[in-house]
């Protein structure tokens, strides 16, 4: 019973409007046209920053061993503080080394007397020999005995060079500049040499910020620049800018110095690494923070403001104004933001015109008036 009378009311109502039934002149009911505020299709170029997340790690991490054994005396660095290339950073014990120089110095000039005796020996034979009267066995014996001192010299000498260098190695000193681990020995440890590791030395400056960009991302990318519209810095140049933690930006601005061409099985991205300078130390390694890269353009870019884009169960869409004065639904494609627009990749012509203010107002094939057209872009 109820649609039986509902059905004549509809009609009753639709015939006595001012319109006489039609909208080309007026909203529902005989209401105004709606206002909206609109843009107009513009292409320009604008600036393409990709984002990801980062961490920080050192360029350089280096392990610090001793190259001889013995009892570490002294350690001279504060753990965690900054150390120089060639810095002391602990004292094995040198006596035994001094002690063995001494020695060996001491072998040296035992070697360069035998030597200087041989040679004169050999010497006084010489003309003797020629003479008939020594034997030849006799000259013989003293020449292999002058070799036999030259050659027990140079061993001397050489084992010299070992002690001097054994004692010089009681000073571990730096590898690099850099931040120093902890301390992995402490003083009165025996120290077997290179088998044990003392501490790490990390540089610092310049840092490196590894982050990883995803498989589907880089497909979407090379799509988009093989169509044209995404243009690339040449040879990858991309400028590096950081957000720390707390959301404020790195002072100083890096490069990109890395790209993998392999993608990883376990996290599907490709893993790439920045270069900053971080002469303050402000960033230390092991920081998470967000990477954006710089460089990139868009040529041919349509930008909407992102209040203008509605969701439908088809996708996304815009309201777009016809000759006739009327709001059309308009299927678009979007790619990423821009600030506080969208990047719309599809579905838009130039010179069109986009409501962006009052699109909840309206619907399909409702009649419009637009607020301002002096304001249009």
């Amino acid at each position: 019973m109820r649609h039986v009378l509902v059905l004549p009311l509809v009609a009753f109502l639709s015939a006595c409007g001012p319109s006489g039934g039609s909208q080309g002149h007026g909203g529902p009911g005989g209401m105004p046209p709606a206002q909206v505020g609109t843009i107009t299709v513009q292409p320009k170029l604008v600036l393409a920053p990709f984002e990801y997340t980062g961490q920080t790690a050192g360029s350089r991490e280096v392990e610090v061993r001793a190259r001889v054994t013995g009892i570490l005396l002294k350690r001279s660095f504060l753990e965690g503080g900054a150390v120089k290339l060639g810095q002391s950073l602990y004292t094995i014990d040198p006596a035994p080394f001094q002690a063995a120089l001494a020695r060996v110095e001491a072998d040296v000039g035992v070697a360069a007397a035998r030597l200087d005796q041989a040679r004169r020996e050999s010497a006084r034979l010489r003309p003797l020999v020629a003479d008939k009267f020594v034997s030849q066995k006799l000259y013989d014996d003293a020449a292999s005995a002058e070799a036999i001192g030259e050659a027990e010299l140079k061993a001397a000498r050489a084992r010299l060079t070992e002690a001097r260098l054994n004692l010089e190695y009681t000073r571990v000193e730096s590898p690099a500049t850099g931040i120093a681990s902890r301390s992995q020995r402490s003083e009165g440890t025996l120290v077997s040499g290179p088998e044990v590791l003392l501490t790490t030395v990390t540089q610092v400056d310049p840092i490196w910020v590894n982050f990883g960009i995803p498989d589907d991302e880089r497909l979407r990318l090379q799509r988009e620049t093989d169509a044209g519209r995404l243009v690339l810095p040449k040879d990858g140049r991309f400028e590096v800018m950081v957000r720390l933690a707390d959301g404020s930006v790195y002072a100083r601005t890096g490069r990109l110095a890395f790209a993998d061409i392999r993608i990883s099985g376990q996290t599907g991205t490709s893993d790439a690494r920045a270069e900053l300078p971080n002469p303050e130390g402000r960033l230390r390694p092991g920081q998470f923070l967000r990477v954006t890269l710089n460089g990139a353009t868009r040529p041919n870019a349509v930008l909407i403001p992102q209040r203008a884009v509605l969701e439908g169960p088809q996708g996304k869409f815009v309201y777009v104004v016809d000759e006739k004065s009327t709001a059309q639904a308009r299927p678009v494609e979007v790619g990423e933001w821009a600030g506080s627009d969208w990047i719309i990749t599809g579905g838009l012509q130039p010179g069109e015109r986009v409501i962006i203010d009052g699109v909840m107002r309206i619907g399909p094939g409702a009649p419009v008036k637009v607020a301002d057209p002096a304001a249009n872009k």
